[in-house]
């Protein structure tokens, strides 16, 4: 397994959830990381914590729907380590709905952070990468990303999008650029996800589902990115599906 001593990682979504616990996890493993998120007070928290565990990272105050944040941000990241090895495209959004609710808004933001996020991220992000001839970018996209669920219309929509993008991004930078890509899919994560759900029905269903089954950890995904990360530099981990056993479809 490869050594991630000096590298150095961008983990979007960073103030919660997978994203915090990757950022944590990445740095246990020796990367200095770059934890980027709307909320830097979050941020700050998370910071002093890998700190606390002998490990590094620089705040980075960004929406990743705004494209000029994030060229500020990577160009931060950039400055201050020199380079950037890994992206952890994280942020997303999950807000459950039918469509005949028509809760528009909340599908434009979808869109605009589970699709344009991830494009706008490893578009600031991927010159450096080709710069360097190395890097691996992990885009997280879901089960969702390989099933429709009822309520979850256009949030799968975003996540297929993401499974779609990752495929053709691997085809085109892989062997061109030795850049590795990565699509995370994961089932049910005990996240602030569920916090963005604003049918109380939807709600009420997703609470009764945490109640039947052992949701996976921030953690959990963290040491599947790790995983990746550390393979050997000739494997590129395409796609890890990872489920809490009780999901199983």
């Amino acid at each position: 397994m490869a050594n991630l001593n000096g590298k150095i990682a961008l983990v979007t979504g960073a103030s919660s959830g997978i994203g915090a616990a990757t950022a944590v996890k990445l740095a246990e493993a020796g990367a200095k990381v770059g934890i980027a998120a709307r909320r830097t007070e979050k941020l700050e928290d998370l910071k002093q914590r890998i700190e606390a565990k002998g490990g590094e990272a620089l705040v980075i105050e960004m929406d990743v729907v705004d494209p000029s944040a994030i060229e500020t941000g990577v160009k931060k990241l950039v400055e201050t380590y020199g380079s950037i090895d890994i992206l952890v495209n994280n942020a997303g959004l999950m807000p459950l709905s039918d469509i005949d609710q028509f809760k528009v808004d909340e599908w434009h933001r979808m869109v605009d952070v589970n699709v344009k996020g991830v494009l706008n991220t490893t578009a600031a992000v991927l010159p450096q990468m080709i710069k360097q001839h190395s890097g691996h970018i992990f885009n997280m996209s879901s089960i969702a990303g390989r099933k429709v669920f009822k309520g979850l219309s256009v949030y799968c929509a975003t996540k297929h999008a993401v499974t779609a993008f990752s495929d053709g991004l691997r085809m085109e930078v892989g062997q061109k650029h030795n850049i590795r890509v990565t699509c995370i899919q994961p089932g049910a994560v005990a996240t602030e996800l569920y916090d963005h759900i604003t049918d109380p029905g939807y709600r009420k269903q997703m609470d009764e589902l945490a109640s039947q089954m052992t949701f996976l950890q921030g953690e959990d995904i963290g040491d599947t990115i790790v995983f990746a990360a550390q393979a050997p530099a000739h494997v590129d981990v395409a796609e890890l599906f990872v489920l809490p056993v009780e999901q199983g479809w």
